[in-house]
């Protein structure tokens, strides 16, 4: 059996998308695979049962049957914490190993998705490279490729010397497409001559980091008026009409699939929206549009969505919802799927975990 755990350098650097595509790439490849997340930092009540959503929802995507004690064993969270700090000891090692034991039962690979940096969980001892070593696992590192190349590289080679041999090796994702034969042919080599292949070299693609009308709903607490049957429509990019009339239509043609941030007492602005690629338009100040807008709406195919907040605040929370995306939506899966195919080596991932290719 194989276990291959994944970890990042940074918060979002694309663990979960990463687990999704290697996961059902292995699954059409005829292995029967495993998934665990061993280390929770969030969790959800639903009833009496406490659920880890993300990876409840990987369960889901990849057809897992396993109990979900097994797959989410741990949840760090305020109240686990204090418990640490207050010195009541538990054994996370053997929890981890039990679960463990579970997950990987008739299973060709289990992958493992760890928290978003190497050290996550070393108060308690479960940091990337302590669970790699309980259930030795291979270390696959996610680094997105989105600050100062020198940054990226001290941390990658920081996990290095961390991890030492068990580190697989590198996934560089969310590279600029102007800085791919950059990196392809300066940072690539570069890593490999310090012992660091680089399995893939991911572009940016904006609908990785799009989240759904109706997640925006929730995180605004806002209530969406127009169209709600398009509440799972990605939202790619979010724009805020605060100009003139005059130069709206040219300013909201820059961008495609977004959200249109405006007071709902602003119906010239509303209509500009209207006139392009627009997937919803959020109105502030929690202001009724006019019924013209919502006929315009609905004949456009627009959601509207009415928030409480002043408009400064609506963007705060709207750009946060979307710096923070979750990946369980198809549209978003399949898409990385078809990134994957055409820019990880799988050939040379699969010699080196000892797997034969079909």
């Amino acid at each position: 059996m194989v276990t291959l755990y994944i970890t990042s350098t940074t918060p979002y650097a694309g663990k979960t998308a990463l687990c999704v595509g290697l996961g059902r790439h292995f699954q059409k490849d005829g292995y029967r695979i495993g998934y665990m997340r061993p280390l929770s930092t969030t969790k959800t009540c639903i009833g009496d049962c406490v659920v880890d959503e993300e990876a409840s929802s990987m369960q889901q995507i990849l057809g897992l049957s396993d109990p979900a004690g097994a797959i989410w064993p741990i949840a760090l969270d305020s109240t686990a914490v204090e418990a640490v700090l207050r010195g009541e000891e538990r054994d996370y090692a053997s929890i981890v190993k039990k679960a463990f034991a579970e997950v990987s039962r008739g299973k060709d690979i289990v992958i493992l998705e760890g928290g978003s940096r190497t050290n996550q969980g070393l108060g308690i001892g479960l940091s990337a490279d302590r669970i790699a070593e309980l259930v030795d696992a291979q270390v696959l590192v996610v680094a997105k490729y989105d600050v100062s190349p020198v940054v990226v590289l001290d941390d990658l080679l920081a996990d290095k010397d961390c991890l030492g041999e068990r580190m697989l090796g590198v996934v560089l994702n969310g590279v600029e497409r102007s800085r791919l034969d950059y990196v392809r042919e300066l940072v690539v080599p570069f890593l490999a001559r310090k012992e660091v292949p680089v399995f893939a070299t991911l572009p940016l693609e904006r609908i990785f980091s799009s989240v759904s009308v109706r997640e925006l709903a929730d995180a605004l607490q806002g209530e969406i008026i127009c169209r709600p049957d398009l509440a799972g429509e990605l939202v790619e990019n979010l724009m805020v009409g605060a100009m003139s009339v005059d130069t709206a239509l040219s300013y909201f043609r820059h961008k495609l699939n977004k959200a249109v941030v405006t007071g709902g007492d602003r119906p010239d602005i509303q209509l500009a929206a209207l006139e392009t690629s627009t997937k919803c338009l959020i109105l502030t100040g929690n202001l009724r549009p006019n019924p013209l807008i919502i006929n315009r709406a609905e004949e456009a195919g627009v959601a509207i969505l009415m928030s409480k907040h002043d408009t400064m605040t609506t963007v705060q929370i709207a750009e946060q919802t979307m710096s923070r995306t979750r990946f369980h939506q198809e549209k978003k899966i399949e898409r990385f799927e078809r990134v994957l195919a055409d820019n990880m080596n799988f050939d040379l991932l699969y010699q080196s975990l000892g797997l034969k290719r079909p």
